[in-house]
């Protein structure tokens, strides 16, 4: 386990192998996912003069969707993992087969070394299967594991089977991302600024970027162009808190997309900080193409502001969504997560929350919590729960809240979202 920035950015005229590898779930849809970390490690590689090549195993075997970028990714099932063995839910492995993934590999220069990455930690069945594979299609190659799973479990990031494991938070490279590696884009994404201000005891921003730091607008631009080049027609934002600060960051961005790209369709699938949006901030949204609006509620009972760091309320949601919607924003197209399964959460207080949404003329977006190794409400839960922590797998927000804690239950959270997909 080690910081191992300083070992690639030594690297010169190497053949490197990019993979993001295949997703083993109950469920996944491919929206708006990139490997962003990945990319742009990757193309500081090659003005290290390094020859990089990718392989997105979601990508690569994803056909589009009719809805903006949205693809679904070839799957198939396969058995449950022991820790979900009681489910009755079918486990799929989503993505490239191993024939599939072989050929691609094979199709490419042996490369001189191969860096897979990881995102969620309950997907890491995915990860190990994938590093499984190339073993036996690249023998002798050395294979670095980097990621968010193995920054936020490294110690069970140990029995992947990799080589080296970056356990440390890379900062993004100030290099183009390689989207060019895809030929042609469906859709784009941009990360304008990285950490967030606020500490909310569920996220684990903090721990993936301990400062907040917003980027230049000459160098988003520039990676955005490059995107709309290769053919997206859709731009999603990865921002955590993309809001802050907007008179001197978003707006700029806003001003330069509307000149550039007019006709651009927009998307924040992140939540937006609803204290931010007043009647410019609404306008400015709808002006500039934003298609997809997506508030952080996550909801008005006690757990839900605990837990939210307080970071909005009732009067703060309430007048947000009227200025959305009096800039012209459809209310289907405002929508709020809403969040289940916290700690000494009860079905009655997210049926509550969800009502409050419709109330507002909103449509609400269920989210079911996740308990993120080294977050505050982790560790609560590892209290009651020890196994979350042993168990990565016991960390699935389909499956921690229903099936973990037991304060809802699989009933209870199927009502929960027949209510919240039920038209106001």
């Amino acid at each position: 386990m080690s910081d191992l920035s300083g070992y690639l950015g030594s690297l010169k005229g190497c053949r490197i192998l990019g993979i993001n590898p295949p997703v083993r779930d109950f469920a996944f849809f491919d929206l708006w996912a990139k490997p962003m970390g990945l990319l742009y490690i990757l193309g500081a590689l090659r003005e290290q003069q390094n020859h990089v090549n990718l392989i997105d195993c979601i990508s690569d075997s994803s056909s589009a969707d009719r809805r903006y970028g949205r693809k679904a990714p070839k799957r198939f099932e396969i058995p449950k993992p022991e820790a979900y063995r009681g489910i009755p839910r079918r486990y799929w492995h989503f993505g490239l087969t191993r024939e599939e993934l072989a050929s691609r590999v094979h199709s490419l220069p042996r490369p001189d070394l191969v860096l897979v990455t990881s995102s969620m930690t309950y997907w890491y069945k995915g990860v190990f299967w994938c590093i499984e594979q190339l073993r036996k299609i690249l023998p002798g190659v050395p294979v670095v594991l980097g990621g968010v799973y193995p920054v936020l479990c490294p110690d069970h990031a140990l029995l992947s089977g990799a080589d080296e494991i970056q356990t440390v938070p890379m900062p993004l490279p100030v290099s183009m991302p390689a989207m060019d590696l895809y030929r042609r884009l469906s859709y784009g994404v941009a990360i304008t600024s990285t950490g967030c201000p606020r500490r909310c005891s569920y996220c684990a921003s903090s721990l993936l970027w301990p400062s907040f730091i917003q980027r230049n607008l000459r160098d988003l631009m520039a990676e955005i162009d490059l995107q709309i080049d290769l053919g997206a027609a859709d731009l999603a934002f990865y921002d955590d808190s993309l809001l802050i600060g907007k008179e001197d960051h978003f707006y700029p961005i806003c001003e330069e997309l509307a000149a550039r790209h007019p006709g651009l369709r927009l998307h924040t699938p992140n939540g937006l900080h609803v204290r931010e949006i007043d009647h410019t901030c609404a306008s400015t949204l709808y002006r500039t193409g934003f298609r997809t609006i997506r508030l952080s509620l996550e909801g008005i009972d006690p757990a839900n502001r605990q837990a939210g760091a307080r970071k909005t309320s009732p009067g703060d949601y309430s007048a947000a969504v009227a200025n959305l919607l009096e800039a012209g924003f459809r209310p289907d197209q405002v929508e709020t997560y809403v969040l289940a399964g916290l700690p000494g959460q009860r079905a009655y207080d997210v049926a509550s929350s969800i009502g409050f949404v419709r109330s507002m003329g909103a449509r609400a977006k269920l989210a079911q919590f996740s308990p993120i190794p080294g977050t505050p409400l982790f560790n609560e839960v590892v209290r009651t729960h020890p196994e979350v922590q042993e168990e990565p797998l016991l960390q699935n927000n389909t499956f921690y809240s229903p099936y973990v804690s037991g304060e809802i239950t699989p009933e209870e959270l199927q009502s929960l979202k027949d209510l919240a997909r039920t038209p106001g």
